[in-house]
């Protein structure tokens, strides 16, 4: 998400000793803006009260829960996810290290949904009130949240336009490019890649039964668009996938090292 974030900061002002997760951040700008404005870092360690660590599967928030922190991934990746009335599970998106969760609880200061960490993740606590308290006093901090949201709507209409517009071959195919440009910009490998969700969970947030994701992904092996071997990914021939996308080729694919999957 970082992508979508107002350089706030000119980078003569950036400091080498800043943790490159950190640079990588959706929310670096906020985090430095204070820092710099003020020159007390620990205004910052005020805001931000305590960093977690949460292991494969463990719950970083629930569903209802009251609204204390808005959570920052700083490594490893996070499945969000709501239960319906009648028990079923919709898995509402994937989120990488630099993304923020939990800024849709704003409104009424409850969880509107559930995230688990899906490997090793660890993420800061940004206090709410402390965070609201400052944004009111700086209309560079309003702007850049607003930015931040701006983002979350795009992603989501951009969502609903996969489901209501594209067929289950189209669907995987943008889900791997998207991957891959994501990938790109974290200055990771675009093509090589481990997912860390399940086959079955891929299903869930496109819309398609686990049989048809694990058929197409077979179908894309066998033609020689990928290979796969259970989680690990390598996207072989972009420009083909990109046709079945039904998208014009962005930008041409640069190779670096093999990534797991933050998205």
């Amino acid at each position: 998400m970082s992508k979508h974030a107002l350089k706030l900061i000119p980078s003569s002002t950036e400091h080498a000793d800043v943790p490159n997760d950190c640079k990588n951040c959706g929310a670096y700008h906020l985090c430095m803006s204070l820092w710099l404005k003020t020159g007390d870092s620990s205004l910052l360690e005020r805001v931000v009260k305590k960093k977690q660590v949460f292991k494969r599967g463990e719950v970083i928030y629930r569903m209802g829960q009251p609204l204390e922190y808005i959570y920052v991934i700083r490594g490893g990746s996070v499945k969000t996810c709501v239960s319906t009335e009648d028990g079923q599970v919709q898995v509402m998106g994937f989120h990488a290290a630099g993304e923020l969760l939990g800024l849709n609880a704003i409104s009424n200061r409850e969880h509107k949904c559930e995230a688990r960490a899906m490997g090793v993740t660890s993420v800061c606590e940004v206090s709410v009130e402390r965070f609201e308290e400052l944004a009111k006093k700086d209309p560079a901090i309003q702007y850049e949240i607003l930015k931040i949201m701006s983002a979350e709507i795009h992603h989501g209409q951009e969502l609903l336009l996969l489901l209501g517009k594209h067929n289950a071959e189209e669907r995987i195919a943008i889900f791997l490019l998207n991957l891959s440009r994501q990938f790109e910009q974290r200055h990771c490998s675009a093509t090589e890649f481990t997912l860390c969700m399940s086959r079955s969970d891929i299903g869930n947030y496109l819309g398609i039964a686990e049989e048809t994701v694990c058929r197409i992904f077979t179908r894309f092996q066998d033609d020689g668009l990928i290979s796969s071997e259970y989680r690990n990914v390598k996207l072989k021939d972009i420009k083909r996938l990109e046709q079945i996308a039904n998208q014009r080729p962005q930008r041409s694919v640069r190779q670096t090292n093999v990534a797991s999957l933050y998205f």
